[in-house]
């Protein structure tokens, strides 16, 4: 499946207080979203679900502590702009693994 962006093309990471609040709730650093995204076992799929005024994006990962992460992502000026992360259920562990993934 083709992506609405290009991964080589992303400068960096875009946060605002809201977000890192929100993350923070569900014990999460903000280091832990980024690094999820240099790791090998990463897994993005389209979010149709959500928003209708901007594209966004599931992304399924592991964070270098092994820690399976479920991230929402948009992308604004070729940076990735994190709106929600938490640990993966379940569900979005079996996905996970269905596509490529590893249980820990």
């Amino acid at each position: 499946m083709q992506l609405g962006f290009d991964l080589l093309k992303i400068e960096g990471f875009e946060w605002d207080t809201g977000n890192l609040g929100h993350i923070q709730k569900h014990n999460i650093n903000y280091r832990e979203c980024e690094e999820t995204f240099f790791n090998k076992q990463l897994v993005i799929n389209e979010d149709q679900s959500h928003s209708q005024r901007e594209e966004r994006f599931r992304v399924y990962g592991k964070t270098n502590g092994g820690r399976l992460l479920f991230i929402i992502i948009t992308i604004r000026n070729n940076k990735i702009r994190i709106i929600s992360c938490r640990d993966q259920n379940k569900r979005e562990r079996k996905e996970f693994q269905k596509t490529g993934g590893e249980y820990l």
